[in-house]
């Protein structure tokens, strides 16, 4: 019996198994192992979890009950790239899905239909089309004015590459790859997030003419931020305008405070800007807008001090349904 089929009865008695276990109990080089263990991958007859040296290897249970209603569809091939642009989660196992794939997975654990979901999704993505522009830019700057809540619009413009979620679909790719990049802190997903909006900041950087960037500066002390990590990597050839994040003893971000005037104060109490030199189109970039309290103030700041005669904002999401509250990112 070839190792291949030694590996496979082995996962079919043990069901989970560390590649150790298997060089173990079968006597075989660690080399042959990774080998059909990559085949196995490849031929989705196994599941691998962890990261070296904690990985462990699942098999697949490869019955599958199908539903009556769900013998068989088709997808064509418009529908197969909509998905693949346009849809992306995570799983309970923290395993990244792209696509079908992801959106078959999503269908299965809510009990829908898989090919009707696919027409309804799409049909629900084109009534958002409208508020993208020509570069797929989403104009967020009424919404911002017409805000109660505001003494004063210090932005003169606001727009985001996406919306943070929408109807009954929940969390858009973009969104869904900011909430579990910054949330479980994985350099894995910030590097797929940067790859999907670098060409769009520096493309908005100059169609608008923006001479000075300012990156809002993280509340909360973490190991990895994200904020820091898409500023080095985006690396602009444009000068960064210095901004710090101050306050009291136990640091507040904004995604804990309910209400608007209780996140204007906030920001205008914690957030300080430190530069002197002049340009005169200022971007503010954040990652996700939720009352746009952080990014306004900051925008007041910078024409406080003259610092620039226009400010602008871009986050990588924002609310659809106003400037209300973003909370779990």
């Amino acid at each position: 019996m070839s190792v291949k089929n030694n590996i496979i009865n082995l996962f079919l008695k043990n069901n989970e198994l560390t590649v150790k276990e298997i060089v173990d109990k079968l006597d075989v080089s660690k080399q042959m192992v990774h080998l059909v263990m990559t085949r196995l991958l490849e031929e989705n007859k196994v599941q691998k979890f962890g990261r070296t040296p904690k990985t462990i290897y699942r098999i697949i249970n490869q019955t599958i009950v199908v539903k009556e209603d769900e013998v068989a569809y088709t997808i064509s091939t418009n529908e197969t790239e909509f998905l693949n642009k346009n849809f992306l989660l995570v799983n309970e196992m923290g395993n990244l899905l792209n696509g079908i794939t992801a959106f078959e997975n999503w269908c299965k654990a809510r009990n829908l239909p898989t090919q009707k979901t696919i027409t309804e999704f799409i049909e629900t993505k084109k009534k958002y089309a409208p508020y993208y522009d020509k570069n797929g830019i989403i104009d967020g700057t009424e919404k911002l004015k017409n805000t109660k809540g505001y003494e004063q619009i210090y932005l003169n413009k606001l727009f985001y590459l996406d919306f943070y979620a929408i109807e009954r679909f929940g969390k858009t790719r973009l969104g869904t790859l900011l909430h579990f990049a910054k949330q479980g802190q994985s350099k894995f997903l910030m590097r797929i997030l940067v790859d999907e909006i670098n060409k769009r900041i520096k493309d908005f950087i100059k169609n608008y003419k923006t001479d000075a960037v300012v990156f809002v500066p993280p509340t909360i002390r973490r190991e990895l931020q994200i904020m820091k990590y898409i500023q080095t990597q985006l690396n602009l050839e444009i000068p960064i305008l210095d901004v710090k994040k101050i306050g009291g003893i136990i640091p507040v971000p904004q995604k804990s405070l309910s209400k608007l005037d209780e996140r204007i104060r906030n920001a205008e109490n914690t957030f300080a800007v430190t530069e002197q030199r002049k340009f005169k189109h200022v971007l503010i970039i954040d990652d996700a807008v939720g009352s746009g309290a952080t990014i306004n103030q900051i925008a007041g700041k910078i024409l406080a001090k003259q610092l620039a005669k226009k400010v602008t904002g871009l986050a990588v999401v924002g609310n659809f349904k106003g400037f209300d509250v973003i909370t779990d990112v």
